[in-house]
């Protein structure tokens, strides 16, 4: 089997067009800044003062391990290797357009086999490629999702769509191990070894471990890197060229549908969703007549009579989470509330959807708690649902 290609996620597409599209003085304005001769400067005077600088000379081994990476990956430019004082087994890229510096933390180098010293090279030079690929469009967009961060007013939706943003890009760069060592188990080993400061890692053995935790398929929580089960799985689908690995990928990475973590791209799904939702409810027989069009463009001044019903795949019970099913349930009792005459028929049509999107639960519960009903109001809505209500 050949190794797959390494090209940007879909993710990372998404957030450039997102941000080319809704933003594009923003855009326009960061693609054009340059970096500045000071800044360049600065960084290289940190790095000669805080680092040992690891020359060709002294160090012929892991230079040429650098060349062949830069070949494997198809980069062309100047590589200067440090060393940092810190102790723990890392490595990070200082960027640079048109420089790679890479520094090395701890007895990284040191525990590392030539292959892992391969792969870990090819993570770091990975970030590099990313950042400089298609006129350094991906690095704009890092760019600004950082600059987003350092106001205080940032939006949640915003900090979510950085960290995802993040996390992507971490999995990327481990794709780039693998490119570079022509296997993952390099790139695993190295990663288990920089977890734990181990010498000796087997790459299969975390492997069967980390498959372990599938049934639970979580959510990550990582704020700059996923977890290092969830980044080995990933990677090993990857590169079994495993056709799900994107919407996997996804759902760990970003999970269901929440109003708690909502980054730009499903702000506009949840609207989109919201539209498509009500138009649902709005297609039932019993909203005839003035009060329910007049509720709808409350919500959107711009609302059409022929506005699309979302598609059922849309809520289906794993895509989105308790906090989307209780949002939709409230839109379902104000629409109901707007026309008292088709109250209770709108409230059984959404009882109805929220069956499909398996809420029906949290519906009896809210017609309850919220509308104040009785069991037998109650029933005599869900009636029309059949048995399973």
């Amino acid at each position: 089997m050949s190794a797959p290609l390494l090209e940007p996620l879909a993710y990372h597409r998404a957030i450039v067009a997102f941000l080319r599209e809704n933003e594009p003085e923003i855009w326009n304005w960061s693609a054009s800044q340059r970096t500045h001769e000071e800044h360049v400067q600065e960084t290289r005077s940190q790095l000669l003062r805080e680092t040992y600088r690891l020359d060709a000379e002294a160090h012929p081994e892991l230079h040429e391990d650098c060349r062949l990476v830069l070949n494997t990956l198809g980069l062309d430019a100047p590589v200067t290797l440090y060393q940092a004082a810190d102790s723990s087994m890392n490595a990070a890229l200082s960027y640079i357009p048109g420089e790679i510096h890479l520094i090395f933390y701890g007895p990284v180098l040191e525990k590392l086999s030539k292959a892992e010293r391969i792969a870990l090279l090819g993570h770091e030079l990975a970030h590099y490629k990313l950042w400089s690929i298609n006129d350094g469009a991906y690095h704009v967009a890092t760019r600004i999702l950082d600059h987003s961060l350092a106001y205080q007013g940032c939006a949640p939706s915003h900090n979510e769509t950085a960290r995802a943003y993040r996390l992507y890009t971490e999995l990327y760069a481990d794709r780039g191990a693998a490119q570079a060592a022509g296997s993952p188990r390099p790139a695993i080993a190295t990663l288990v070894k920089t977890m734990t400061g181990l010498s000796v890692a087997d790459p299969d053995a975390y492997l069967r471990q980390a498959a372990e935790l599938e049934s639970e398929a979580g959510k990550s929580y990582g704020e700059t890197h996923p977890e290092v089960f969830l980044r080995v799985q990933a990677l090993h689908k990857w590169w079994q060229q495993d056709t799900g690995v994107e919407s996997w990928i996804d759902a760990r990475i970003r999970g269901p549908l929440s109003l708690n973590a909502l980054d730009l791209p499903r702000q506009h799904e949840l609207t989109a969703l919201t539209r498509g939702f009500l138009a649902r409810l709005a297609a039932d027989p019993a909203a005839v007549g003035e009060a329910v069009p007049a509720q709808l463009r409350r919500y959107f001044p711009d609302w059409r009579v022929d506005e699309l019903p979302f598609d059922n795949a849309a809520l289906a019970p794993d895509r989105i989470d308790d906090s989307v099913r209780d949002y939709l349930i409230a839109l379902s009792f104000d629409l109901a509330m707007a026309d008292p005459d088709a109250r209770d028929a709108l409230l059984t049509a959404g009882a109805h959807l929220a069956q499909g999107f398996g809420g029906l639960n949290a519906y009896r519960v809210a017609l309850k708690r919220d509308l104040k009903l009785g069991k037998q109001a109650i029933e005599r809505l869900l009636a029309p649902l059949g048995e399973g209500a």
